[in-house]
């Protein structure tokens, strides 16, 4: 069984700091990709950031310079450190693992969202 789960959001102010973590667990999938998606109500489900099992990432242009990926391959974990949040970062942020880049590849697994929300 595959599993996927996200720990670390909550509500914060603007301009400041949370750590998103998603630990995966199970066989018969790849974990060769993890990363980060996000939906705010309304809104299509979009990057975040990814990251491969060699380190390297893509990042969505909106998070460049505040967001950082990293993963321990050992633990299966991938993290996202979120700085200098912003209002416009409010959304439900989903984990993510499959063999590539990218949302659209129809092996990807996905883990069960946590609420970010950025507000004074």
């Amino acid at each position: 069984q595959v599993q996927l789960v996200e720990s670390g959001g909550g509500l914060v102010q603007p301009g400041g700091s949370l750590r998103l973590s998603c630990a995966a667990s199970g066989s018969g999938f790849s974990t060769n990709v993890m990363g980060w998606y996000r939906q705010a109500p309304g809104k299509q489900r979009e990057l975040v950031a990814e990251i491969d099992n060699s380190g390297s990432t893509n990042y969505a242009d909106s998070v460049k310079g505040r967001f950082t990926i990293s993963r321990d391959n050992a633990k299966n974990t991938v993290y996202l450190q979120m700085n200098s949040l912003k209002p416009e970062d409010t959304a439900v942020y989903y984990c993510k693992a499959g063999p590539r880049f990218g949302s659209s590849w129809r092996f990807n697994y996905w883990g069960q969202g946590t609420q970010v929300t950025v507000s004074s």
